[in-house]
């Protein structure tokens, strides 16, 4: 019992220290005029190909590069460096999130003059990466058809601290008949007036809106030059 306040202690000093990093990279990212976006989402989303086709997309008009944090393996990375941007994979090992210190360190050596958007994808999780700020501009929330359209009150704090909620996979939302309004009402109850677009990174349907939204967000706050 005694070790209790000592855990609580420890984890205020973590997220303490984190959130000062990440005040930190926010202001080098705003010096550098780089838009910075992550991704979050439950393993199996769809997150990699949606960054892939979004990182081959948006190089015909803007300078984009990509972190990618998974637990093990180069995979992601690999995948996402057929697009042909600037690509660093995190392999955090045992830890389920990233952090502002692993995206500090990875950023090691980038001209982020260079840049007009930063990718950040994080390690497939609905859980821990809410608690982490990352230094970005925009967060993202991933929910695919396939996971059910109850997922956004099972996991409310991530899908409440996003900045636009993405339904993915819509090209097999009528074979595994997705409730497109039961999604909506349950993102509703958890975060009123978020913002919620449907894409599919397979077929390239919603994928125009959601670019443009990125781009116009990131003009609108005077970034992404």
């Amino acid at each position: 019992m005694k070790s209790e306040p000592r855990i609580v202690e420890v984890r205020q000093n973590v997220f303490r220290q984190n959130d000062v990093t990440a005040r930190e990279l926010r202001a080098r990212f705003r010096d550098a005029g780089v838009f910075v976006i992550s991704l979050v989402s439950s393993p199996g989303s769809g997150k990699t190909t949606l960054l892939e086709k979004t990182l081959t997309a948006m190089q015909k008009q803007w300078r984009v590069a990509a972190l990618v944090g998974d637990l093990a393996t180069e995979n992601d990375a690999r995948r996402l460096e057929r697009s042909g941007a600037p690509v660093r994979q995190i392999v955090t090992g045992t830890v389920c999130h990233l952090d502002a210190a692993m995206v500090r360190r990875s950023l090691e050596g980038w001209d982020l003059d260079e840049l007009d958007f930063l990718f950040i994808e994080n390690v497939g999780n609905l859980v821990c990466p809410a608690s982490y700020d990352l230094g970005e501009d925009m967060r993202l929330v991933l929910l695919s058809v396939t996971e059910g359209e109850d997922k956004p009150q099972k996991y409310p704090t991530i899908f409440h601290g996003a900045d636009l909620a993405v339904i993915t996979k819509v090209d097999l939302a009528e074979a595994v008949e997705f409730d497109r309004v039961a999604a909506c009402g349950a993102l509703c109850a958890v975060s009123p007036g978020l913002q919620v677009l449907e894409v599919s990174a397979k077929t390239g349907e919603g994928m125009d809106a959601f670019l443009g939204l990125l781009a116009s967000r990131a003009i609108t706050q005077g970034l992404a030059r």
